[in-house]
Order: structure tokens, then sequence, then C-alpha cells
């Protein structure tokens, strides 16, 4: 995520694209309903424009209503006016008016009309106006009809950009530990929030447009056909709107997806930057670092901004491109239709329906023409997203196999591993863990302890040898049965934004009270919990910043106390603990090993010397293997040194 995503090509635009219509299957009917809705609306347009007709000829000019042209579906309403003075018919057009008001919003070509629509106040930036196409609702005509087709489409804009953000998330939790380590969170943050809505102006576009937009040029075309057959430049000059805006914009296709691309990656830098100040505060002001950190937002956001203006005025240039367009053709129109209405072939009236027949045309057309070059923003979007999807998952193993409790415990054969950048973790580590016991991982840092209890859930997966539990493959074990039967305390503590009793259920959902009280006495948490203003109710806050480290750590010992599964792993448990906690918490690691494999990672002495086996981790290799006592009586023995060097240390 953190590495630059490449400009997409032609090709790669293409088969994006593809790729995201197929998130629609699921809201197949109620699109259908949105292109009914669409389809119904294009009728009220053909009417839109007549009843101006009659009050411009009839009731302002005095024309006689049965001398001028009418199309067959208004002529109904026409036959009734005649013989009626100009204030009824007036009077009329007034009531036929605030019919189509209370149906369909008010009369007026494609653009002065009523239309509905919804959305918060934005700017110009990607994340205002992101999330107003996450939510958004529409219909381009207004009244009743109006409504329903906006709830209709805010409903759908909103289930399919949670249905695309929902897949996003649950890919970026299957994502392996050492992938998530490399990545940075505001930029995962911009592409779940501000990269996903890009789906539904994808899916509006290219379903919507190819269906409505032939539809609304026929029909436009049918009628100004019908009714003004001799002037058939209108229509062919409205027409060449669309190859003309195609024409005019794509040379400019490459270059509106690189700025794109570069304002989105600017802006998702600056949200890196934001989420990494906010989260690292206390360090920032600990250090003095405030300046620092300022000038490197400054530096970021002032990027951001930058790119987005370039953005918005390569927009603007292809802005200026169409309405040249635009006018040159409306010029040409009414230079064309002024010398009719002098001859008298044409009314005011005539002219007045012909360019809001114009405009429809022309707003077609130009949408339709302009509907690559809307895309090209659309599909750097969607390529992030999908490059994120893309990232190879932790996933099962071809028929995995089951695992319903961990009876013996694990052996590794050979076991080494390396991080993808190169560096060598662990090698040739042979050994064998079983349940009832408890190990403990010693070593200086950088010896690849954690590494090595990474492996037991799979968080990682050996570069070679293998791993046996209960005498089958690790790498053939159903991952959700195997990490079920482990509760893993992490070095650093990992709360969540809850209250203390649902931050320790985190590790068993239906565990009782009675269970989250025993867990937190045994891990020395309960005095504390006690003395909160509302007990196990209290709301921690964000990673439980009301805590102390201490505190932290004793909370997260204890959900996965509650967990009660066959094999308990912690980091360095103690390293936050005050002495009698840590002397409790080991009498209670004792006690639990007599039915689970305790896997315990620790420097302090206390913590490990009470261990059934020790392993003496160095450089990646097991150099001792053995109890306190057995290590301690090796002469010149590493353990040995280990154990002298902490204790000259404490004296």
């Amino acid at each position: 995520m953190s590495e630059p995503v490449s400009i997409p090509s032609h090709r790669q635009a293409f088969a994006d694209i593809g790729r995201a219509l197929r998130y629609l299957r699921p809201f197949a009917v109620p699109f259908s309903g949105k292109i009914a809705y669409m389809v119904l609306g294009v009728l009220p347009m053909m009417v839109f424009p007549w009843p101006a007709k009659v009050l411009v000829d009839h009731v302002i000019q005095d024309v006689p209503i049965d001398s001028t042209r009418y199309p067959f579906f208004f002529q109904p309403v026409v036959d009734a006016l005649v013989g009626r003075t100009p204030m009824e018919m007036a009077v009329a057009m007034l009531l036929v008016g605030l019919a189509l008001l209370a149906v369909f919003g008010g009369t007026g070509t494609t653009e002065l009309r009523d239309q509905t629509g919804a959305g918060l106040a934005q700017g110009t930036d990607v994340a205002t106006r992101s999330e107003n196409q996450a939510n958004q609702g529409y219909s381009f005509v207004g009244g009743l009809f109006g409504y329903l087709e906006y709830r209709l489409t805010l409903r759908i804009s909103q289930g399919l950009n949670h249905h695309y953000r929902s897949s996003l998330f649950e890919r970026i939790q299957r994502l392996p530990m050492t992938r998530l380590d490399d990545q940075r969170i505001g930029d995962a943050i911009f592409r779940l929030m501000y990269d996903t809505p890009q789906l539904t102006e994808v899916c509006y576009r290219l379903v919507l447009t190819p269906v409505i937009a032939p539809l609304q040029v026929a029909a436009t075309v049918w009628v100004m056909w019908m009714t003004f057959g001799d002037i058939p430049e209108v229509i062919v000059a409205a027409l060449l709107l669309a190859p003309a805006s195609f024409l005019l914009t794509l040379p400019f296709t490459n270059v509106m997806r690189r700025r794109s691309l570069r304002a989105r990656e600017t802006g998702s830098h600056a949200t890196s930057t934001i989420e990494e100040g906010v989260s690292n505060v206390l360090a920032v002001q600990g250090l003095g670092g405030q300046a620092h950190e300022s000038a490197r937002f400054e530096e970021d956001s002032w990027k951001s901004y930058t790119d987005w203006r370039n953005f918005q005025l390569l927009w603007w240039g292809i802005l200026i491109v169409f309405g040249i367009a635009g006018v040159t053709a409306g010029t040409y129109l009414f230079y064309l239709l002024s010398d009719r209405v002098f001859e008298g072939s044409l009314t005011i009236g005539d002219l007045s329906v012909i360019f809001a027949f114009f405009g429809v045309l022309a707003f077609t057309a130009e949408n339709t023409g302009r509907l690559w070059i809307y895309l090209q923003d659309n599909v750097v979007g969607l390529r992030r997203v999908f490059e994120l999807m893309d990232e190879p998952a932790d996933l099962q193993p071809q028929g995995a196999l089951p695992l319903d409790e961990i009876r013996q415990g694990f052996r590794f054969e050979g076991v080494g591993y390396s991080y993808p950048d190169g560096t060598r973790a662990l090698q040739d580590v042979d050994f064998e863990a079983r349940r009832g016991q408890m190990l403990a991982i010693a070593g200086p840092a950088g010896a690849g302890k954690t590494t090595l209890a990474y492996l037991l859930p799979r968080f990682l997966s050996p570069s070679e040898g293998r791993i046996l539990v209960d005498g089958n493959d690790l790498q053939q074990i159903d991952r959700e049965a195997l990490r079920s039967q482990i509760a893993f305390v992490f070095q650093e503590p990992v709360l969540f934004d809850a209250t203390v009793a649902d931050n320790i259920r985190f590790g068993d959902p239906n565990a009782t009270d009675e269970q989250l009280r025993r867990a937190a006495e045994i891990a020395g948490a309960s005095e504390f919990i006690d003395r909160l203003p509302q007990g196990y109710d209290t709301p921690l806050g964000r990673g439980g910043g009301r805590l102390s480290v201490g505190q932290k750590q004793r909370l997260s010992i204890a959900r996965a106390l509650v967990r009660e599964a066959p094999v308990l792993v912690l980091d360095e448990p103690t390293a936050a603990l005050d002495p009698e906690t840590e002397m409790q918490l080991v009498e209670t690691l004792q006690s639990v090993a007599r039915d689970r494999l305790v896997v315990v990672i620790a420097h302090r002495l206390s913590t490990i010397r009470s261990a059934d086996q020790i392993l003496f981790l160095q450089e990646g290799r097991v150099r001792e293997r053995g109890s306190h006592e057995e290590l301690m009586a090796l002469e010149g023995g590493r353990y040995r040194r280990f154990v002298e060097l902490q204790s000259s240390a404490a004296a």
C-alpha cells in the first residue's frame, strides 16, 4: 500500500471497470428499478417545452392556436384550448404547470428544470467529495417522482459502497502479519474511505448512460422530427457534440489518470502523517518534536493541495473545451433558426421548444462523449482499491485438516525463517513443546524469539523445515481451527475503544461475568478495575489511553486467560508489571501449565527460571536447551552468562 500505484493503462482500465461492474450483481433488482425510473423520467422532458410555447405564441403574441404544430401527445390539450381566450389559456397552462410541478418538479430544459438530490457541504478535496459519492441519491426530475427515485438511488449507493468497503476491510483483515507491518495505516484508511466510492460512479455512468442516453436521444429526435422534420440541422448539430466531445477529450486521458493518481497518493500521504502524529503524540511531545511534526504535516498537506489544484486545472481546461464546442453549436443553431423566425416559418414559441430540445440533446450528447474522460479519475481510485484487494492473503491450505483440540503439542524440525526483505530470523530450529509444560524462550534482543512464537499460530510460515502439531504438518491444518486453540498475548498491549468487560470478553464472546472476573483476578487486573469509575463497564478510549502500560498488559493477559485455549503464548508478559504482580502471574502460569502448553518469551529471570524447558536463542539458532538448573550447570554456557549479566545489572 505504501508503494506507489502504477498508472493504469487503457487495457487495465477496462479490466478494472469490468471487475467493478460485477459488484452490481447483488443489487440487480434495485438497480433495475433505478433504470425504470430514469426511463420514465425521459417522458416528462418531452412534455415540458410545450406549455411554454402555448404561452409565448397564443397568450402573449395572440397567434391562432390551430395554425402551429404540436406533437400528437399534446394535441388533446391544444384541442381543448381552441376557442379559449388568452386568459383562459394562461390559466389552463398554469394548471398544467402545477400538475407537472407536483409530479415531476418544475418545467424547463435539462439544466433548468427541478432535480432532486442531497449531500453534505463539500469542497473540491477527495475526502468530502468521496463521502457524497458514497451516499449519493439523485433524480434528474423533481416532485413526487423525483423524491421516490432519490430514495431508491440513495439506498443503492449506500448498499453498494457498504458491500464494497466491507469486502476490502475483510481482505485487509486477512493479509499476512508481515504485510500489514509494512503498510501505512493512513493510506489504508484513505483507500477504504475515499477510493471505494469510485465504484458507484463507475456503475452509474457505465450502466445508466448507455441505457438512458440512447433512449433520451431517440425520444427527443422523434418528437423534433415529428414536429419540425424540415430542419434536421438542429438534430445533426446536437448529435455531433458526442463524437466532438470524445475526440476533444481523448488526448487528455493519460494525463487525467496521472494527475488523479498523484492527487490521491499525496492525499493519502497526508492522512498517514495525521494518523502517525496523533497516534504517537506522547512520543512527539516527550521528545520535543512538535515543530518537526508540524513542519512535516505542513509539507505533506501543501503537496496534497498543490496536486489537487493541478488536477482541477486540467478539469477546467477540459470544461472550457466543452464550453467552446457547445457555444459554437448553439451559435450556429441560433443563426440558422433566426432567419426562419423572420421569414415566418417558425414562431418564437417554436424557437423556445427547439432550443429546449437542443439543450436536452446537447447535454446528453456531451455527457456521452465525455464518459471516457469522466472515468479516468474513477479508474485510478478503483486501481488503488483492487491493488490492495489483490495482495496475497493468508490463504487456507488445499484440503485443510480439522483440529478439534491440541492434545500433545508442537514439534519443530529443522525450521528456518527469512523475512521478505531477506533478513534471516531463524535457522535449524529443533525442539518439542508438549501440553502440560511451560516453555520459556530467552535470548538477547533480535535473537528471533518473537518470530519463533509467531510460527505457532501460523502468523508466519517457515521458509524451510516443518512444524508438527499433534503429529500433523502445521501448514495443512485449518487456519481458523488452529488459531482458536491458541491465546496470544502480544508484546505491545492491544486494546479496543470499548469497555473493560468488552476488551476482556474479546478473548471469548460467550464468557460469563464470573469468568471475566476470574481471568482478571488471575492476571492481577481486578484490583485496578474495581477502582475505575464504572468498574468493568468503564470505557477505555482509543487503545486504552486511560490506562498505564502495566494495566494494559494485565488486561491483555486476562483476555488471553478467559479464552481457556489449550495453548497460551505470552510475549514479554511481565515487562511492564511490578514485582508483586509478576510473582502472582508466574504462579498462575505454573498452575495453568498443568493442563495447557504455556510458551513465554521473557528477559526477566524471575519469569523464566520456573519453566519446564528453556530455549536460549542467539542469532536465530537454539544454542542451548534445558531447565534453569541444567543450563546454569553448563560451564561457560550462554544462558548462564545471560543470567549472570542480568544479576550483576540488577545488583
